[in-house]
């Protein structure tokens, strides 16, 4: 499939065209400059949420509830289920698919799962392609689901509009979120599991631990829910609050525009690096002075940054 065709296919919302298109970008292949190219004028539109959290918290479960929510307004959905660090795993894409077969049928829900097999600069710079694909197809919701609570899922998270953090009771997993930095990302706080014993102990620790830090202009709030209920209105109804702050306060496009920036400085250094890197290769007599002390490092990256196209 020509790049020309896969653009007016991910357009028009076909699923074939919109799978292909997120293998370009789990590949790294060259056609994906042209892909972006051709939708990325037609993105901005889909409200995006990341959910995150500790594997065995239900993040899935929750996905799945999200998605039976959404659909009962017509809206039509993707999941996209990312793992920041395998490239082989593809992500929990059984795991996902099993808790999601519910929707599976439905013709307005996408469920993919996805890894970096080649995307320079690895997930924290191909989910926000993947979800610029997801969105230029026509999604008015892409939920973003991570595989646990490491700095590249924090990563790939904030690449959403709302970012949802799921705790569960007797794991812990308050105090490593804190070491991870992912109490600053959240704007939606979910205690999944709340009909066991320390749920109600996790959510006032949380709540406590927000309270430590500066106020913020969005308090999070903390919700206590029983994801395998299937009820997930009250975690939607919280999503679209963020979601109309944000629009109104100006939060969510100061947000994409800093995500747009930070996302072109990567790139950009990631491409730096490589020419580098040839550069390098290229000369061993530079490699040779420097391995023998008469160029210092610094002197050798000057060198080469001078030479290195820009």
């Amino acid at each position: 499939m020509e790049v020309e065709e896969l653009v007016r296919g991910v357009l028009a919302g076909d699923r074939r065209a919109v799978a292909r298109a997120i293998s370009l970008v789990e590949d790294g292949r060259s056609e994906l400059e042209l892909l972006s190219a051709g939708i990325y004028g037609a993105t901005g539109r889909a409200v995006t949420i990341g959910i995150t959290g500790a594997p065995g918290v239900g993040k899935s479960t929750l996905a799945g509830a999200l998605v039976g929510v959404v659909r009962a307004d017509e809206r039509r959905v993707a999941v996209l289920a990312v793992d920041p660090t395998s490239p082989y795993t593809g992500g929990a894409l059984l795991g996902d698919r099993v808790r999601m077969q519910e929707h599976a049928t439905d013709p307005d829900v996408f469920i993919r799962s996805m890894a970096t097999r080649g995307h320079l600069g690895g997930m924290a710079l191909a989910a926000p392609e993947g979800v610029r694909i997801l969105d230029a197809a026509g999604y008015d919701l892409v939920m973003v689901e991570t595989v646990g609570v490491g700095q590249a899922e924090v990563e790939v998270a904030a690449a959403t509009d709302t970012t949802v953090v799921m705790l569960a009771p007797g794991l812990g997993d308050a105090v490593q979120m804190a070491k991870a930095g992912i109490l600053e990302v959240a704007d939606v706080f979910v205690v999944n599991k709340a009909d066991r014993d320390g749920a109600a102990d996790v959510v006032r620790e949380l709540r406590q631990m927000l309270h430590l830090g500066p106020k913020r202009d969005w308090d999070p709030p903390v919700l206590s829910v029983a994801a395998t209920t299937g009820d997930a209105s009250a975690v939607w109804a919280a999503v679209e609050e963020h979601d109309a702050w944000a629009r109104t306060s100006g939060a969510r496009d100061a947000k994409r525009r800093a995500r747009l920036l930070a996302e072109v400085e990567s790139l950009a250094a990631e491409r730096f690096k490589l020419a580098v890197a040839a550069a390098l290769a290229d000369d061993p007599e530079l490699v040779t002075d420097l391995t023998e002390r008469r160029v210092d490092p610094y002197r050798a990256a000057a060198a080469l940054a001078r030479r290195t196209p820009s």
